[in-house]
């Protein structure tokens, strides 16, 4: 076996019969210096086949930088892209659905109550949210978010404050007349006017007609609106006057 010292050149010569078969050191005579040299055994293996180098990955070109829109956009085109406010944060405790034409409706009944009543308020035009926490449902109504809002007589179980029927019957004068209140439970006949008045309701309904509450709904809807036509064009002119009358003059 022939090797070479790699710190002083020195050429080595070892006897075939002195290698062992595994990896051995030996040192240089010339610098004293050590090597490692393999054995007989891993003398005797074929040389490992080359691992070709990998190919250089090609450099990526940086993307193409889009250049800002234009502020020149048409007013038409601008009111249908932006939105013309912040949009509202959804309530907490509330399923939010898209606005309806007749305004937006609080359910607060048990669950299968409302997914009875919930398609006969959609065909009226309600966009219709389920209530999870009155306390939530209750501060929305004095707020005015809601038009329409359906529950029980029912009063809060022990501990957990008012009902919402309770809360109701607390809102301002104001805020309730522009509120259509819509009471279901066994102990009502629907439409039964009398009941409703007692109640202090607009409408009642028996449990097993909330999903066909079509025709009593849209009848006293129809009904609230023309006693309360005059009242309603009266606020609207109070409020309209009372604009005109802060705004300032040039």
């Amino acid at each position: 076996m022939q090797a070479t010292c790699p710190q002083c050149g020195n050429r080595l010569m070892i006897d075939d019969g002195r290698v062992p078969d595994r990896p051995f050191s030996v040192r240089c005579p010339k610098c004293q210096g050590v090597l490692k040299l393999p054995g007989k055994g891993a003398a005797a293996l074929p040389p490992a086949p080359a691992v070709p180098a990998p190919a250089p990955v090609p450099a990526l070109a940086p993307a193409p930088v889009q250049p800002p829109a234009s502020s020149g956009v048409a007013a038409d085109d601008a009111s249908e892209r932006l939105p013309s406010g912040p949009p509202a944060a959804p309530a907490p405790g509330t399923h939010r659905r898209r606005e309806g034409a007749a305004g937006r409706a609080l359910v607060a009944l048990p669950g299968s109550v409302t997914g009875a009543l919930m398609p006969a308020l959609a065909r009226q035009g309600y966009a219709v949210d389920t209530l999870e926490d009155a306390e939530d449902g209750a501060r929305l109504l004095e707020q005015g978010v809601y038009s329409l809002v359906a529950t029980g007589r029912s009063a809060a179980p022990q501990g957990k404050g008012e009902s919402l029927y309770q809360r109701v019957a607390r809102l301002r004068p104001e805020t309730r007349r522009r509120l259509f209140l819509v009471l279901v439970g066994d102990e009502f006949k629907t439409g039964d006017g009398l009941q409703a008045f007692t109640a202090l309701a607009d409408l009642v309904v028996q449990t097993r007609d909330a999903a066909s509450a079509d025709t009593a709904l849209r009848g006293s809807l129809d009904e609230r609106q023309h006693l309360y036509q005059a009242y309603l064009d009266a606020l609207q002119r109070h409020e309209e006057a009372g604009l005109h009358r802060d705004r300032p003059t040039a």
